[in-house]
Formats: structure tokens, sequence, C-alpha cells
């Protein structure tokens, strides 16, 4: 069988080529352009979209970006006080290490210089009293060994170092070594009764307590209180 080729059917069905080459009108009774399909295509379709729902998205959109400003401003505050009292804190802390190493800084060299003090004290002590028969020269040296104690003892004062001489005080363990007991009914039990070594002190921190003996109650103490309760009970008969 031949198919009728494309003029053949032409021929035969002209009213139907003509209504497919024929414009298509629109709803308006305008024939649409090719502009106006193009433009249909184009335009988004916003008759769903609501006034109030536009609106809130706006607010949402402004109301965020400040919510997250203010609370990375109160983070940034928080760290900048903290930075700040971290630096207060560092300064008194600096400001008190300085004022106790200008106090206490020599220790070592003050603790090391007790015994040469202890050496001229002891030197001082032994020099004579009567100094009448003595030659020049011995009196020149005297008098300068006297002047070195005196001027070294200045120079301690000057820098806080002091001389702890406990005698008649009670024992104090803080300050004062016992290194022995001395029985006596002239003072109380507890009492420094004999110093055997001066202690020093350096301002309020011990550099070296002092060697001390303390007094403690006589045996014969006891026996005296019997015989004088012997006594007194006695008496009457």
């Amino acid at each position: 069988m031949i198919n009728d080729t494309p003029e053949q059917n032409a021929e035969k069905n002209p009213d139907q080529n003509n209504q497919e080459n024929e414009p298509v009108q629109g709803q308006d009774g305008k024939i649409p352009t090719p502009d106006d399909e193009k433009i249909d295509q184009i335009s988004p379709d916003t008759s769903s979209e609501s006034p109030e729902s536009g609106i809130d998205l706006n607010i949402d959109d402004i109301l965020d970006p400040v919510a997250s400003l203010q609370a990375e401003r109160d983070e940034l505050k928080d760290q900048m006080l903290r930075a700040v009292a971290e630096m207060e804190n560092t300064r008194r802390r600096a400001e008190r290490d300085v004022a106790q190493s200008r106090k206490y800084g020599h220790t070592g060299f003050a603790r090391d210089l007790l015994s040469v003090v202890e050496n001229l004290s002891r030197a001082v002590e032994a020099l004579p009293e009567e100094r009448d028969n003595l030659d020049d020269t011995m009196k020149n040296l005297v008098i300068g060994v006297e002047m070195i104690s005196r001027e070294l003892a200045s120079v301690l004062e000057r820098h806080g170092i002091s001389r702890i001489m406990p005698m008649g005080e009670k024992f104090n363990h803080n300050q004062h070594q016992a290194m022995f007991e001395v029985p006596t009914n002239d003072a109380e039990p507890g009492t420094v009764v004999q110093v055997a070594q001066s202690g020093w002190m350096l301002h309020d921190r011990l550099l070296s307590p002092a060697m001390v003996g303390v007094a403690k109650a006589a045996d014969g103490n006891s026996e005296t209180d019997n015989n004088a309760a012997e006594k007194e009970t006695g008496g009457g008969n």
C-alpha cells in the first residue's frame, strides 16, 4: 500500500491544515505572542503567598542578627571583665612578691652572717674590763673591737635583724629551743633561766632559735611542803 505524500494529505484535508496553522486565542480574546509566553514562564506565582507571611519572614531576618550580636557583645564583655580582673590580680601578686623579696630577700645572707656575729659577741665579752694597765696598742685593739661590734649591731638592726634574749621570759617553742632543764625554786617552771646562745629574727621570721635552759620544780620542793604540813598538824599534840 502506497502512503500519501504530505502534498497529497494537504490537498485531501485543507480544513485540518488551516486549523493547525491558526493561532490560539487567550481568555482575554488576544492572541499571545512569543514574548508573552516567555514572561509567563519566568515570572513566579506569588498569588499563594500572603502579605502577613512576607512581613513575618522579614521580622525574623531582622531579629535573629540582633540577638546574635547581643550574645556576642555579652560574651566579649565577660571576657574583657575576666581579663581586667586577671590583670589586677597579677599586679597585686607582683607587688606582694616585690615587697616580700625586699623584706626577706637577704634571709640566706643574714643566716650565714650569724656565726660571725656570735663569734664577735664572744670576743667582746672576753675583753678585759680594767684597761688602765694595758698598753696603747691593746687599748686601741679593744676599742676597735667594740666599735666594730656596735657598728655591726646597727647594720643588722637597720636591715630588720634583731637578737632574741629571752632571759626571764616564758618558754616559747616558736622562738626558743630548750637544751636542758634547771631545777630551781627561784623561778616558775617553764621560765627561761639560762641562755646558752641568743636567737635571731628577721622582721617576723625566725632565723635561728635561742638555745636556753628552762626552769623546773626542784626535787626538794615536795619534801619541804610535806614537812610544813606535818608541823602544822603536829603542833596541837
